[in-house]
């Protein structure tokens, strides 16, 4: 056991952070499916004698499950798609393009990465009180596309500054125009990068919890993240209801997840191979 630490410490590290977080999933998921009586008598540990649906089903209709479900998916997928979008346009101009003041302008970027969200919280208010556009998921679709944008604009910019400059020469030789290089050439050549940050970008919108939480304060406009805060900040659930609720927010990011496993992989496959 010491000599297999010893020769593959990084394995062992990830086993035992992949263990830290699998561990605490499978005990939400046990006492998701326990009565309030059983986890009382037997404790978060024990296995459930049965599958009790009460608490998924209460807090499904508590908070409106499914209306915060579709408000979470439409969110978190326009932010994705929108930002890879805007972070492809960006980088092509910023890495291939060569702008002046390219140090600068990426410099802006990483800026923008490191400002802590509740320095956004009061202008992003008052702008989008002032817009029209406050308790509106198109707002906290703007916002978290821009975001992300940002920093998805400084990591492309550094994948297409090394993009070769042969084969961008040899498509403009050919015809080819700006839109054309970059859409039939730079695009398909980057889909792998493209792909991993579409994960990410729809996880981390998924999961925030802040901006939406601000923006968005009527009901039918929530997402998930913002229904289990607000609700379990109103003391009305149980122990086994705290699980069912932690379950089914984390569970459509984890079958996102486990949907584009193989994008994501081929996508740092690809980066470590370049």
């Amino acid at each position: 056991m010491s000599r297999a630490l010893r020769r593959y410490p990084v394995l062992v590290a990830l086993c035992l952070a992949g263990l830290f977080m699998i561990v605490p999933f499978l005990i939400v998921t046990l006492n998701a499916f326990k009565s309030p009586a059983e986890y009382s008598q037997n404790g978060p540990l024990s296995l459930p004698k049965g599958l009790y649906l009460d608490g998924l089903k209460d807090f499904w209709e508590r908070v409106d499950y499914t209306q915060k479900l579709l408000n979470s998916l439409l969110i978190s997928g326009t932010v994705a798609v929108c930002a890879v979008v805007l972070s492809v346009l960006n980088a092509y101009a910023i890495g291939i393009g060569r702008i002046r003041g390219r140090a600068w302008v990426l410099a802006f970027f990483v800026l923008a990465n490191m400002l802590p969200q509740e320095a956004l919280v009061y202008p992003v208010y008052y702008l989008s009180k002032e817009a029209g556009l406050y308790d509106t998921r198109l707002s906290v679709i703007i916002v978290f596309t821009v975001v992300q944008a940002a920093f998805g604009t400084y990591l492309l910019s550094s994948v297409l500054g090394q993009f070769p400059r042969e084969i961008i020469e040899a498509a403009r030789i050919d015809g080819a125009g700006t839109w054309q290089v970059l859409w039939r050439i730079v695009v398909p050549v980057s889909r792998p990068t493209l792909g991993v940050l579409l994960v990410f970008f729809f996880i981390w919108t998924w999961n925030e919890f802040l901006l939406p939480l601000v923006m968005l304060i009527s009901n039918d406009n929530q997402t998930v993240s913002v229904a289990l805060g607000v609700l379990q900040g109103q003391r009305l659930m149980d122990a086994t209801m705290t699980n069912a609720a932690a379950l089914l927010g984390v569970l459509p990011a984890l079958v996102f997840f486990l949907v584009f496993q193989r994008t994501l992989t081929r996508g740092i496959a690809v980066g470590a191979v370049k």
